[in-house]
């Protein structure tokens, strides 16, 4: 019997997460079947999936139509955010005995604040803590975007020892943003030691904006850097986690129990179908990180997928990353245009989702 490449992962050290949800993957024992075969070790959230799942699908409606008896003028927003937190709160029971065996270092689930607020750094911190409070489960993260408002977010809240997923980062700058937010914000902390964080970073939207500014140069040696930047730009930021968190910067935090705020893959599923479907997995799998999966691209890995030990690793970044910039491709503005694009689509996905709701309201 082929082993299980999905498992081979969590022995690695990476962690599997599923970047979906649905109430119906709790009701058919599917979610059950992905912990106990599959390996998998939590789950992310975000309005664009929230979006999906409710308007796709007739799995909330009788939530929908109990909410609605009581307040028939429950604000789209607040209908939301009550759908919301009973799956996030759902997932994150399912995920407990992950969360217990793996001593806190693993079992998440992500709920994301709104995107409307991705510019407001109070505006943010005030929901944050709300919806910590709200869902009440010691295994939630609450996702916060890497932007220049929620930079400073991100440390107020994990002073507070909340966990946090940051999210939509792209660049090396974002990474450092980060990193040294989230080790302020421990200093900062009563009890450090209670503190989980992830900083998801996004994988293949780098390639598919690289690829094309290459393929509009079009030269032979522009055309043979396609598909490579996005794992090249990853690697670097692998390294320089370890330079900050197995280095003296993190060292006395390391003495209080601190947790390392492990990098996140985000957005792996792979958009070129010239690309191997499984791409991206195969590439970063590494100790102390996690990758956040599309459920097909999940399907394919253990189909087909290689797990590859400390993969992220290995090759030289430089050697794609110097003639990107030579070729006048600077990842920098290249991940400040994606990180702006990602806020207006999860925005947009969000402005959908309350019309979704609207609409369902009429008919129920």
């Amino acid at each position: 019997m082929k082993n299980n490449s999905l498992v081979d992962l969590e022995n690695y050290g990476q962690g599997i997460w599923l970047d979906y949800i649905r109430r119906d993957l709790f009701l058919s024992g599917e979610l059950k079947r992905l912990i106990e075969q599959d390996g998998l070790t939590g789950m992310t959230s975000n309005p664009t999936i929230f979006e999906k799942a409710i308007s796709g699908s007739t799995d909330y409606d009788a939530q929908l139509s109990g909410l609605l008896k009581v307040d028939p003028h429950m604000p789209a927003d607040v209908l939301y955010e009550k759908i919301a937190i009973q799956d996030i709160q759902t997932a994150a029971d399912f995920f407990i005995p992950v969360y217990k065996r793996k001593e806190k270092g693993d079992g998440y689930v992500s709920l994301e604040v709104s995107p409307y607020l991705a510019h407001d750094t109070q505006g943010t911190i005030a929901q944050a803590r709300r919806l910590w409070t709200t869902v009440a489960r010691p295994n939630v993260m609450i996702k916060v975007p890497a932007t220049k408002e929620g930079i400073p977010a991100i440390e107020t809240l994990i002073a507070e020892g909340i966990n946090i997923n940051i999210t939509l980062m792209f660049t090396m700058a974002h990474y450092e943003a980060v990193a040294q937010a989230y080790i302020r914000g421990l200093r900062r902390c009563r009890k450090p030691e209670g503190v989980s964080s992830v900083a998801s970073f996004f994988v293949s939207r780098v390639d598919t904006a690289v690829d094309k500014a290459l393929e509009s140069i079009g030269t032979e040696a522009a055309l043979n850097l396609r598909g490579q930047a996005a794992i090249a730009n990853s690697r670097m930021v692998y390294r320089r986690f370890l330079e900050v968190f197995e280095g003296p910067t993190f060292a006395a935090l390391r003495k209080k129990g601190a947790r390392v705020q492990r990098p996140l893959w985000a957005s792996t599923g792979t958009k070129n179908p010239a690309y191997s479907d499984v791409l991206y997995v195969e590439e970063l799998a590494g100790l102390n990180t996690v990758d956040t999966i599309p459920p097909e691209t999940l399907k394919n890995f253990r189909d087909h997928g290689v797990a590859k030990k400390d993969e992220v690793e290995k090759g030289q970044p430089q050697e794609i990353l110097g003639p990107l910039a030579k070729l006048g491709i600077d990842l920098n503005a290249v991940g400040e245009k994606l990180q702006q694009d990602g806020v207006e689509s999860f925005a947009a996905s969000f402005k959908k989702l309350l019309g979704a709701l609207e609409e369902k309201r009429g008919k129920v």
